[in-house]
């Protein structure tokens, strides 16, 4: 289940608007609760290529966007999510 995009960047960057990545986001909500948690997102790195220590890097992750200290991501916080991919998962998200 692989990030599936439309082309990549010039700089090797997956591309993808916040909507697409919203969706593929969703694919790993596994209990349907609206919200991703950490074992969900490690899931999700490890299969968009994230290699290694994915649960680390997922707790990681949650620290960094977790703007409500819940220990999961909601839709409140997926545009920290979308930033946080772009820096460190090779993401590029596209803003229309």
């Amino acid at each position: 289940m692989a990030i599936k995009t439309r082309a990549y960047s010039v700089d090797g960057k997956r591309e993808m608007t916040i909507d697409e990545f919203k969706r593929w986001l969703k694919k790993f909500d596994d209990d349907k609760d609206g919200r991703i948690s950490r074992d969900e997102l490690a899931n999700a790195i490890r299969v968009s290529n994230g290699g290694w220590f994915t649960r680390r890097k997922s707790k990681r992750v949650i620290r960094s966007v977790d703007a409500n200290g819940s220990g999961f991501i909601d839709d409140n916080e997926i545009k920290n999510l979308a930033e946080f991919a772009e820096k460190h998962l090779n993401v590029r998200i596209l803003h229309w």
